[in-house]
């Protein structure tokens, strides 16, 4: 068993869009006798790459759920978890890295480090967890993956040291040249699949001997055998593999890989390196909280023999039931077994057990720790723990960014209505950055995601998964109502029907209040109202401000005082006071100069400090006022006041605007007055709405 886990890798393939990770996991399936032929990712053959199993995916040629799936390289099983790259599905980065011992980290040669390479190493770092970087696509125009190199260390703060160099780059690009081994790579046979051997080529001798010296000086920091090796000019391939997986482990060192996956290139030798410098599962400690014990740490021992701990990583909801992935701290997981939901607090039995290949599936009868399978048919959420029923421990959870744009979708009809709410039951159930609500105000049924991306793409699926016609527009903004100046009213309301009548005076005044949303103030003297009926007029304000007659929102920052009114000894009521309080608080409203509100949300900005001005103007532009900035180191953080009216599509414009390496989170701060154009523009459309209503 030891023997096992100190083989087994479980590693994350992250990159941004368009870096090759979809392709250099279809290699690795290839190298590793998982499939018999590969396919490209924007395939001509019209099969698409193995991880990319959404029809979705195969038409875009991007991917937008992780896909999960077990090989194996020299008796060594890797369990690979190939991740988007679109900052638009973070959250499938996010639960993968949340799992994950190692991460291949990797860079287009040419763009070197991009927008989502910078947010990737935020998750890496956040989850700490080790990686090696493979520079990739050698073989293009304007390769160079020396400068790269150079990127991680600048850009992300790395301690970056090549591991390797190529042989040849752009359309000469043939091989590697190992500076551990000081032996050339070469990658021959129709696929690359017949790796040649040789002495490095004369003309990258000195350049190898140079770049080696630089990472065994990196190495050595973290071995002092190493060291002393080093100086007496003695070190030994088993001497530098260690100290570099040192480093690794550490998170203090990053080693850099060549190649081109699409030529085949390199693939071979990245995973010789998997499995001589990432973590096996016993190299990193994995905390739980002890929920029997105040909540004090539990440390995770990934030993078969003591009590199963696992946690629920991502869910799917397939035509055959929901597939829950799980991953494995602690312990045996058996089918037929019985675990225990530590936040459900219900036991549950393992039907089936599955390994995953992409969508295929692969029944099996156990797993162990360490192991990356799926469980079918159970009943849980997202990031919830499962353990033997003698243990109440939990997993720490995983970050879960806030939605930064919304969108209205409507069915088109009754039949859409129904599969409409079935598919935002199972897509919200699926990712935690999806959401969904019925406004209380405008009735719309509105969803919250991570970018323009991330909602076209849920909405498409609506339509072919579910057969659902929905339509989307802007969500209407929460405006509302309030008053500027203080106005009088004394309102009598009589009625007269036969037999006995309605009849309810109340005078008083209203005017702006800051404090609250709404103060009712009783100066009533001498029992001209009893107090039975002055109730019943606080009642009758507050039906009043839920609709203004300004612009048809709500009403709020009012202060209503009463203070004289009369009664009728038949006909005065509970109802005849609360319809004057209405009467009274709309003949006065009308008097007190009624301006509209609008959201004002805080603005956070964090993007490189090169990009300042842009998002600053990106600001102004959408009426924001800026409150703070400060910069940390490359970084720089921009805080500012912004209308919510004005935020819709900031994403895609902030992204445009900075090369998509800025990101942003909003909250709701308070009400502002809204510009005169805008309140009349508001004021027309709400009066045109009001006479097309009464036609």
């Amino acid at each position: 068993m030891k023997d096992r886990l100190e083989r087994m890798r479980n590693i994350g393939i992250s990159a941004h869009i368009d870096s090759g990770k979809t392709t250099l996991t279809e290699r690795i399936l290839f190298f590793c006798d998982k499939i018999h032929a590969f396919h490209e990712v924007r395939g001509k053959d019209g099969v698409g790459a193995t991880m990319d199993s959404m029809e979705l995916e195969r038409e875009r040629g991007i991917t937008i759920q992780s896909a999960s799936t077990s090989v194996s390289w020299k008796e060594h099983p890797i369990n690979i978890i190939d991740t988007p790259g679109h900052v638009d599905f973070t959250i499938e980065v996010e639960r993968a890295l949340r799992v994950l011992d190692g991460a291949i980290l990797i860079l287009d040669s040419v763009a070197g480090v991009q927008s989502q390479s910078i947010t990737v190493d935020r998750q890496l770092k956040r989850y700490s967890v080790p990686r090696l970087a493979f520079v990739n696509k050698c073989d293009r125009t304007g390769a160079d993956p020396l400068k790269v190199c150079g990127h991680l260390r600048e850009k992300l703060g790395l301690n970056s040291v090549m591991a390797q160099l190529p042989i040849g780059l752009e359309d000469k690009h043939r091989g590697v040249v190992d500076l551990v081994t000081m032996k050339a790579y070469y990658f021959e046979g129709d696929v690359g699949e017949q790796i040649r051997i040789d002495e490095i080529p004369a003309e990258l001798r000195a350049q190898a001997e140079e770049y080696r010296e630089t990472l065994l000086d990196a190495a050595s920091m973290f071995d002092e055998e190493l060291m002393e090796a080093a100086l007496d000019g003695k070190a030994t391939v088993d001497q530098i593999q260690k100290a570099i997986r040192t480093g690794v482990l550490a998170n203090e060192l990053c080693p850099v890989f060549v190649g081109s996956a699409y030529k085949n290139k390199g693939v071979q030798t990245l995973l010789d390196a998997v499995l001589a410098y990432l973590p096996s599962p016993p190299d990193i400690t994995n905390r739980a909280l002890d929920l029997n014990n105040e909540e004090k740490e539990f440390i995770t021992v990934s030993d078969d023999s003591k009590p199963a701990v696992a946690l629920a990583f991502k869910l799917e909801d397939g035509q055959y039931g929901q597939l829950t992935y799980i991953r494995i701290y602690q312990g045996l997981v058996r089918k037929g077994s019985e675990l225990f939901n530590v936040r459900t607090r219900r036991k549950l039995k393992v039907g089936r057990l599955i390994r995953m290949h992409a969508n295929h599936m692969e029944d099996i009868s156990e797993a162990g720790s360490g192991d990356i399978v799926a469980l079918f048919g159970v009943d849980c959420a997202s990031g919830d723990t499962f353990c033997d029923p003698g243990l109440n421990v939990s997993m720490t959870s995983m970050f879960v960014p806030n939605p930064v744009i919304s969108l209205s979708i409507k069915p088109k009809d009754k039949a859409s209505s129904d599969r409409m709410g079935k598919a935002l039951g199972r897509f919200i159930k699926e990712d935690p950055t999806f959401r969904s609500y019925v406004d209380d105000e405008s009735n719309e049924t509105i969803i919250q995601g991570m970018g323009e991306l991330h909602l076209d793409v849920y909405v498409e699926r609506m339509r072919r998964e579910y057969q659902a016609e929905v339509e989307t527009g802007m969500p209407q903004v929460a405006y509302r109502e309030t008053i500027s100046t203080r106005a009088d009213f004394d309102y009598t309301h009589k009625k007269q029907t036969g037999g006995s009548g309605q009849f309810g005076r109340v005078a008083g005044f209203i005017e702006p209040f800051r404090d609250e949303n709404y103060e009712f103030v009783n100066q009533i003297k001498g029992g001209v109202i009893p107090n039975d009926y002055i109730s019943s007029v606080d009642k009758g304000f507050r039906i009043a401000m839920e609709k203004g007659t300004f612009i048809g929102f709500p009403i709020v920052n009012i202060r209503a005082t009463i203070n004289d009114g009369a009664t009728h000894p038949v006909d005065s009521s509970d109802q005849a006071f609360q319809t004057a309080g209405i009467g009274a608080f709309r003949s006065a409203y009308e008097k007190a100069k009624p301006i509209a509100l609008e959201p004002i949300m805080k603005v956070s900005v964090e993007g490189p400090t090169e990009f300042q001005g842009n998002i600053y103007a990106a600001i102004n532009q959408r009426r924001g006022v800026i409150i703070s900035s400060s910069e940390d180191g490359m970084f720089s953080v921009v805080t500012a006041e912004v209308p919510l009216a004005e935020m819709f599509g900031f994403s895609t414009i902030l992204r445009s605007l900075t090369q998509g390496k800025a990101e942003y989170t909003m909250e709701f701060e308070k009400y502002g007055k809204v510009p005169q154009s805008i309140a009349e523009e508001l004021r027309e459309r709400y009066l045109k709405a009001k006479r097309e209503g009464n036609k």
